[in-house]
Parts: C-alpha cells; sequence; structure tokens
C-alpha cells in the first residue's frame, strides 16, 4: 500500500509518497507566496495551501498504481489563525506562527488574567505566535470579520477539511492554540471565554493517526483514486518530524533546523517546567512531550546568504570555517523576536564582537552558531528539569550542512544521530496515515520499524569544552540589551 504525507511549511508544502516498508517512492514540493503587510506581520492565503496541494498530489501520484494508494495525514505549520464563514469562505488570511502584531493580547493573557491560570487552565503561557492572543486581536481590531467567524482551524486542518469535508484537529497541534487543557486533553471553557468562542467554532480534537474520515468522491475522481482513501488527523509539524524521526516514547529528542529551530522531547507522562519556558504539548504518539521553540533558525542562514551576501552558494560559504570554538563574533539569532525561553517579540537579531580583523567566515561562522547557542537556551531548560538527554536526531533543511551538525553536536554535548529519511514532517505524517489504515498498530512500532539511523556526529570534548566557554557569553547578550529591544520597538 502507499501512504501520502504533507508537509505544510511557511514557504512551500512538501508532498511525500510512502509505501508499506518506509521506502519514499516520490517528493515534490509546490511554493506559494509569504505576505509582509505591516513590520512584524506575516500572513498567507489559505487558498493557496490548498491549491498547491491538490496541484502536488496530482503530480505526486502521476506515475504510481492509483489503486494502492490507501491514506493521507499532514504535519503542518503550527498556530496559524485560519478562519472560514458559515459559506465555509475564508473571512480573512490566515495569521502566521511567526506574526508578531499581538504583543498587546499576549501581555493582556499573561499579566491580566495570569501566567499561574493559563498554565492551569492550557499547561502553558500565552506567547505571540500562539492561536489565542490572534483571536483576540482580531475580535478588538476587526470585530466585524470577528462576527462572521462559523470555524476556526489551523493550517492543516483546513486541508483535511477541504479535502474530508471533516472539521478537526489533532491534540499536538491544538496544543499550540493555547485554548486547550493538555493534560487532560479537551477544549479549556476558561480560554473559550476569555477569547469570546464557542466549542461549536472549534474542530472535533482526535489522536493525530486517528481516521477522521476518507477523500471526498469528487476529489478521488480528480486523483485517479480507486480505492477508499482514508484521512488521518495528522500533526503539528514539530510532533509529525519527531515521528519522522523516531522521536517518541520517553526521553528521546529531535532537533529540527527548519524556519523556525526547535528542541523537542517526548515523554510518556505530562510535565510543566515552573516558568514556563518550554512548550508543554501533547504528542503525535498519543503521550506528551516538552518543546523549546525558536522563531529563527535555517531562516537566519537564509537570509544571511540570500539579503547581505548576495548569494545562494550556501555549502561553499561554510568551506572556510575552520576554527571551531574560536570565533569572537556573537549573534543573537532573533529576526522575528524570540519565543523559548525569552518570549518576547521586540527581541532582534544582532551581531557583536566585530573587529577590524573580523571575516566574512567569521560571520557566517557566527550565524550558525548563534542558532546552536538559542537552542542550547531551551536544552538548559530541560536539564534542569532533570531530564538527562545524551543524544538527538536531527532533521530540517539546515540538519543538510555537515558543519551545521558538528556546530550543534559540540554547542549541545549531544550525540546527533542522523536519519536515513531527512524529510520529517511529511515523513511522519505518512507514517501516521499508515498507522491510522491499520498498517502498523501503533506509532512507536512504525518508527521503530521505519526510522533508521546512518551517520551519527560525536561531541569532540576539546571542541565541548572551547563551545562552553563561548556560550556562557553569549547568554549573557541577551539580558544585557534587552531594555533596549524594548525602547527600540517603541
Amino acid at each position: 500500500m502507499l501512504y501520502i504525507g504533507v508537509d505544510l511549511g511557511t514557504s512551500a508544502v512538501k508532498l511525500l509518497l510512502m509505501d508499506e516498508n518506509g521506502k519514499i517512492q516520490n517528493i515534490v514540493s509546490k511554493e506559494y507566496p509569504l505576505y509582509f503587510p505591516h513590520p512584524g506581520w506575516s500572513q498567507q492565503d489559505p487558498q493557496d495551501w490548498y491549491a498547491q496541494t491538490v496541484e502536488g498530489i496530482k503530480e505526486l501520484t502521476a506515475d504510481c498504481d492509483k489503486s494502492q494508494v490507501a491514506g493521507i495525514s499532514f504535519g503542518g505549520q503550527m498556530h496559524g489563525l485560519v478562519v472560514l464563514d458559515e459559506n465555509d469562505d475564508v473571512i480573512r488570511p490566515a495569521i502566521l506562527w511567526n506574526d508578531g502584531r499581538t504583543g498587546k493580547e499576549t501581555d493582556y493573557l499573561n499579566n491580566v488574567i495570569g501566567k499561574d491560570k493559563l498554565s492551569k487552565y492550557t499547561a502553558n503561557i500565552a506567547f505571540a505566535g500562539f492561536t489565542a492572543p490572534k483571536i483576540l486581536w482580531m475580535k478588538e481590531n476587526e470585530p466585524d470579520n470577528f462576527a462572521k467567524i462559523s470555524k476556526i482551524m489551523l493550517p492543516k486542518d483546513y486541508l483535511a477539511y477541504k479535502l474530508s469535508g471533516v472539521f478537526c484537529t489533532d491534540y499536538s497541534d491544538a496544543s499550540g492554540m493555547l485554548l486547550m487543557d493538555v493534560e487532560h486533553k479537551c477544549w479549556s471553557k476558561e480560554m473559550m471565554e476569555i477569547c469570546g468562542v464557542t466549542e461549536a467554532q472549534l474542530p472535533k480534537l482526535y489522536e493525530s493517526y486517528d481516521i477522521v474520515g476518507s477523500i471526498k468522491a469528487d476529489l478521488a475522481e480528480e486523483f485517479g483514486f480507486t480505492g477508499d482513501v482514508k484521512v488521518a488527523a495528522g500533526a503539528g509539524d514539530n510532533a509529525a518530524a519527531a515521528v519522522g524521526t523516531g522521536t517518541v516514547g520517553d526521553g528521546m529528542c529531535n532537533i529540527s533546523l527548519g524556519t523556525s529551530g526547535t528542541i523537542f522531547i517526548s515523554s510518556k507522562s505530562f510535565g510543566v517546567d515552573e516558568n514556563n519556558a518550554l512548550h508543554s504539548f501533547a504528542h503525535a504518539d498519543g503521550y506528551y512531550h516538552l518543546m523549546g521553540c525558536m522563531l529563527s533558525a535555517a531562516s537566519c542562514n537564509k537570509w544571511w546568504m540570500d539579503e547581505i551576501l548576495k548569494t545562494k552558494e550556501y555549502a561553499s560559504e561554510q568551506e572556510g570555517i575552520v576554527k571551531l570554538g574560536e570565533n569572537q563574533v556573537f549573534y543573537l539569532p532573533y529576526l522575528m523576536g524570540e519565543r523559548s525561553p525569552h518570549n518576547d517579540p521586540k527581541a532582534r537579531a544582532t551581531f557583536i564582537g566585530m573587529t577590524m580583523d573580523t571575516t566574512r567566515e567569521d560571520m557566517t561562522q557566527a550565524v550558525l552558531e548563534g542558532v546552536a547557542f538559542g537552542l542550547r537556551d531551551s536544552l538548559e531548560v530541560a536539564r534542569s528539569l532533570g531530564i538527562k538527554i545524551e543524544r538527538t536526531k536531527i532533521c530540517g533543511g539546515g540538519a543538510k550542512s555537515p558543519l551545521w551538525k558538528k556546530i550543534i553536536a559540540n554547542v549541545m554535548n549531544l550525540k546527533v544521530d542522523v536519519i536515513e529519511s531527512e524529510e520529517g514532517p511529511g515523513y511522519g505524517g505518512a507514517i501516521l496515515a499508515a498507522v491510522g489504515c491499520g498498517e502498523y498498530a501503533s506509532v512507536e512500532e512504525a518508527a521503530g520499524k521505519l526510522v533508521k539511523v546512518i551517520e551519527t556526529v560525536e561531541p569532540d570534548p576539546e571542541l565541548v569544552a572551547k563551545y562552553e566557554e563561548r556560550y556562557q557569553k553569549f547568554r549573557k547578550i541577551y539580558p544585557t540589551v534587552k531594555g533596549l529591544f524594548q525602547e527600540l520597538a517603541e
């Protein structure tokens, strides 16, 4: 049998076709625009996602035996606010995960409602990118649009709705809305009241591997599918990526170097850190996870290469970087503000430490190291909880760089396991579809059989010591300039 995994990203939708043995048969990518109508705003048209997904499915399955296509599922960018009216028309462009307009609403939730109450209701505090602050922003700034809302959904759930007609979401993605009681896996009555929404406006909740429906008959005919193609609920991109890298069960770790950067720690038990510096979310395997999220990771390198150096030769720019652990230049990777662990939408990217002998390579190295240091900030929170991590999987576009993997291994002092498929969320989506269709008994069983480690990057004790010294300097920079960021944003 064949299974389709859909990775709905910020710049493109990537579709993957996997057979029952986990072998990838085909991969297709379709891009769509991203809009920044005001500084700090980030939006997309959900109809672009759907149109490109439909085209992608046709291209993906063009040369396969379509009668063998059994299921489809998703890994999708989290937190985005998608709103439909009573006619199922999109009311306004989707407000995305990296949108920073909700400072006022986030402050209201954290400081007026209070972080303790939010953590009690949802296991998390408010971050600018979360969905609940976006709903409050819309209520305040677009009351006419707010009054039209019939359905509130997340980005991947719009695809599921268009493909199956089922209004649904899964626990992992819903965890990032600040509307769900994560521990008890249900919508929070208190949060619905605070946001002025009803349960009827919210999708039905499922496990990520649950079958929610089938592809609509007219679409199945358009795709040329002859069987009943099942639709599984899917997961937030980080949970789906964790499935795709085998980061399921207890005490496993995955680092994702995508547009955003995450450190993801799976757990069979529910837990919250006392400062809510890490997100406490449900996992796609039916259990839970802790996650630290940076808003800019591989996007920092893309910005540096594309906009500043004006080059697409990413690999060649890294060839001259040889003195690891000795760079005097530091980079704060906060191009879009920052989430974990600082929760500061006003934070900005900063270079510091340049001198007359600073080279192009030093600056490039600082960008790569800054992202690694930022991820370590979240790892340190996990370690403070007594969580012992010795190794991690790695995925995302940045994971294609041997140098960056080496930097990560030594900054974190972790063994970095590279897996056969680097397709994270898409591969995880396909695995969820296979589990939902009964190909495997559980997500853990599927991941254990399908995910293969092909290389391990070992930390070097000498480099670890050098990077420890550099990290201790890095971690002092943000507290020192935090007040200035607040002034610059006024």
